[in-house]
């Protein structure tokens, strides 16, 4: 799994560098969103989905995981820059409804900040 995080002040960005989000490494996903939000004690947290083409359920259930980690610690989550189809299978679950999407990280580091 292909993934680089960067630190904006108090702000962690996740990049994940995948076309798919999906069966085959949404475990892994899991695991490094729980190293990442509990060992690392982070707050403020960005997932960047702008290189990621296509997500099935299982990579859904990843985020999930991260949003379900940092709301029990009193922290933030934001979704940055899905494609189009990545987008559209987040409002069909209607996971908009308890994830925010921005359309850019930038917006959503300034939603954080």
């Amino acid at each position: 799994m292909n993934f680089e995080t960067r630190k904006i002040g108090d702000i962690t960005i996740f990049k994940l560098n995948e076309q798919r989000l999906d069966t085959n490494i949404s475990v892994l996903l899991k695991g490094e969103f729980t190293k990442i939000l509990k060992v690392d004690e982070v707050k403020k947290f960005i997932i960047d989905l702008s290189q990621v083409e296509s997500c099935d359920s299982s990579g859904l259930s990843a985020i999930l995981v991260a949003n379900r980690i940092i709301s029990s610690t009193g922290g933030q989550i934001r979704l940055a820059s899905p494609s189009e189809k990545v987008l559209s299978l987040i409002k069909i679950t209607q996971l908009d409804r308890v994830l925010t999407v921005t359309n850019t990280v930038e917006e959503a580091i300034e939603q954080l900040k």
